[in-house]
């Protein structure tokens, strides 16, 4: 392995040194850890290798060299083992003076290395199994520069673990090319059918579709990906979870047969996850259908890349450098030439972008289909509820009892609550300030109708609460989850089945029978032939979050659980418990997802926030926080840079959520947001990577964490 303080040797001695080296490595009695290979690779005697080590000062790619055993199989892209660290094995001495073997890829193979001094030998090729790819790390290395991480750590998202056992049985034959498919309800859509069309012919359209409501997405992203196949090319298609990629892969299933692609999500289990990603990269499948891991798929000649509902926080990675999934795509459709489709029932600030800009194209419907797809909105805003007698008993408006009363005999009814468990916020009932474990400070919360309060934190129970600010006893729900909702509405109408879905367990679909259905946003089931009407209640618990996606997340919300709900023309019915003058209400009502996203896109081009501009979060304790911005700061940020806090951070810390008794008493952790122009993201990340080096150099152990173009600023 290649060292700066090592002795050098003149280039072109190194290697006629290593071959003699290695010829006098043959004793038969080597100690343990010493190289006893026969002799040195003929040709390409070197193997660059990319080693897994996630830290940013070792970013970088070492030298080794390859014995002539290992010779046919250390070819580029194989995974090897290697001695690395202080002492590792020297070719030249024949001494092991420490140093461990750890997991690495050969990412090429030269004639010899720019290294002057001497170099160790792989030690173990794992698998002669090419996983690693030009074209993947190539991706790998945009992906790693933008969000100023390491290329090992990419990889690590990107590859899959081994399977031997997979990779000894051979894949099956590619598919015969299938024909175009016919626009089917792309012909809803004005340019519908051309997209098809190009992508047929293999040209490389880029777009941003607002999916009409109703259940063809599915369908219609699956002929999209038809479509490309049918011109000899691949397609990858990602989704926010597994029942959207499982909806999507039947529909594709249905159109195309089996062996057309294959879906890679966590569901389907490591080994078979890895059999079908190994199908992928050998070439035996040209479409992939799955969740955020797939962004990576090694799709050969990639014509399409498709991603589902980006405003869904499940395709932002969260391990390092936590890149999100649409960022990835639009590298992979830059880089590789591909055509570019970002669907979703709403269109985000970052798609209206994509489409103000003209780097792609808006595929929207008219408003005539708008209106024969959509269910009918009414909204009860805060004064009708307080004019409301049942609403102040009940929770539930005079108006939304009715709703539910009628559809309940034309079939299921959808409620969505925004907040799971039973109460998961206690308050005084005096001076409603909120509840508070005694031990951790944590949030009380109720399991249910029976038990005494409890932390929800630490877990510990409260029965003898009393309030800290006024000595009160007694105690309010300050919100109500799902669960308290199900029984409430469960009294209300005995005889309907009444029906959860949520974190404790999220169900995939439903009948078309007459059903209460009580769900928290995202777990909403789908319903055979839709729901006959859906009420969005606790509508303030959604849009007053101290977050800038606030008003963007809430439509996206609703619109996803009010797209469940049957056409107006059928008699559906949504019902909104929030204020009617605010702007994702009016969106809702309307049915106006992009001319939301316009008006919220123009209202951050003039505060210069994300994504007109590029930003970065620096989140950890005070002194490690200025520490690092100092350092950024001496790496020139671009011009025009502007460094915003620090402020403090609540319930979260570097690393995942923060309880009491994470850090020593009086200790806080704080955010600094430094915010760059456009066309300045790359300059800051280089920054922001340099400033993260320098600190490892000064020994500097403090946890921070570092993320480009974070969801949540505030």
């Amino acid at each position: 392995m290649s060292s700066e303080d090592e002795r050098t040797n003149p280039p072109g001695e190194q290697l006629a040194l290593i071959r003699e080296s290695v010829r006098k490595a043959k004793e038969p009695k080597a100690r343990r850890g010493t190289w006893r290979g026969a002799d040195l690779a003929e040709g390409l005697p070197v193997a660059r290798v990319l080693v897994d080590k996630g830290v940013l000062h070792l970013d970088k790619y070492f030298d080794y060299a390859v014995p002539a055993a290992m010779d046919a199989d250390a070819q580029p892209g194989v995974r090897v083992r290697v001695r690395f660290g202080a002492g590792a094995h020297n070719v030249v001495s024949g001494r092991r003076e420490g140093g461990g073997l750890i997991d690495g890829f050969v990412v090429a193979r030269l004639t010899e290395s720019d290294y002057a001094g001497p170099l160790a030998a792989i030690a173990q090729v794992v698998s002669p199994e090419p996983v690693l790819s030009p074209a993947l790390l190539r991706l790998c290395r945009a992906v790693a520069d933008r969000y100023a991480g390491s290329l090992a750590d990419v990889i690590q998202l990107a590859v899959p673990a081994r399977h031997g056992r997979v990779e000894k049985k051979p894949s099956p034959e590619p598919p015969a090319t299938p024909a175009p498919p016919e626009p089917g309800t792309w012909s809803r859509y004005p340019t519908g059918p051309a997209l098809l069309r190009a992508l047929g012919r293999g040209d490389s359209p880029r777009a941003v579709w607002t999916a009409l409501p109703g259940p063809h997405w599915p369908a219609e992203l699956a002929a999209a990906i038809a479509a490309t196949l049918a011109s000899g090319r691949g397609a990858l298609a990602v989704l926010p979870d597994g029942r959207a990629a499982a909806r999507v892969d039947a529909a594709l299933t249905a159109l195309l047969g089996e062996g057309h692609h294959v879906l890679l999500t966590a569901d389907s289990g490591p080994e078979a996850r890895y059999r079908r990603w190994l199908a992928v990269s050998r070439g035996a499948v040209r479409a992939v259908v799955g969740t955020r891991a797939a962004m990576f798929a090694p799709v050969q000649d990639l014509g399409l890349v498709a991603l589902w509902d980006d405003g869904d926080s499940s395709h932002a990675e969260p391990h390092a450098p936590m890149p999100h999934a649409r960022d990835v795509l639009l590298l992979r459709a830059t880089e590789e030439r591909a055509a570019f489709l970002l669907g979703g029932l709403i269109r985000t600030v970052e798609g209206a972008q994509l489409v103000e800009t003209q780097w792609a194209l808006p595929v929207d419907a008219s408003r005539e289909e708008v209106r024969a797809a959509a269910p009918l909105v009414r909204t009860i805003g805060d004064g009708d509820q307080a004019r409301d007698g049942a609403a102040r008993a009940a929770r539930l408006p005079s108006l939304a009892w009715q709703v539910a009363r009628e559809a309940l005999l034309r079939g299921p009814v959808l409620v969505q609550v925004p907040r799971r468990g039973y109460v998961p916020r206690l308050a005084c009932e005096r001076c409603r300030e909120p509840a508070r474990c005694g031990q951790c400070a944590g949030p009380l919360e109720l399991t249910d109708g029976s038990s005494a309060p409890q932390c929800g934190w630490c877990g510990r129970p409260e029965a003898a609460w009393h309030c800290q600010e006024c000595g009160g006893f007694r105690l309010r729900a300050q919100v109500v989850g799902a669960r308290r909702t199900a029984d409430e509405l469960g009294r209300a109408f005995p005889k309907v089945p009444v029906r959860t879905s949520g974190r404790d367990g999220i169900l995939g679909a439903v009948t078309g029978t007459p059903a209460l259905v009580i769900s928290t946003p995202g777990a909403e089931p789908v319903a055979e032939g839709g729901y006959a009407a859906a009420l969005l209640l606790d509508g303030w618990a959604l849009l007053n979050r101290p977050d800038l996606r606030a008003g963007e997340e809430t439509l996206r919300r609703w619109t996803g659980a009010a797209a469940l709900v049957r056409p107006a023309t059928e008699g559906g019915t949504v019902l909104v418990l929030a204020e009617p003058t605010l702007r994702p209400v009016q969106a809702l009502v309307r049915w106006d997802p992009a001319g939301h996203a316009a008006r919220e896109l123009a209202e951050r081009a003039e505060l210069g926030f994300p994504p007109v501009s590029r930003m970065a979060s620096v989140t950890g304790s005070p002194a490690a926080v200025a520490a690092l911005v100092a350092l950024v700061e001496l790496a020139r940020l671009p011009e025009g840079a502007a460094v915003l806090g620090p402020v403090p951070v609540s319930g979260d810390r570097p690393g995942g959520p923060r309880r009491a008794g994470d850090a020593p008493a009086g200790e806080h952790w704080e955010r600094m947001l430094i915010r760059v122009p456009p066309g300045s993201g790359a300059a800051l990340a280089a920054a922001l990577k340099a400033a993260q080096v320098a600190r490892t150099a000064l020994k500097q152990t403090d946890q921070v964490l570092v993320r480009i173009d974070p969801l949540d600023i505030g």
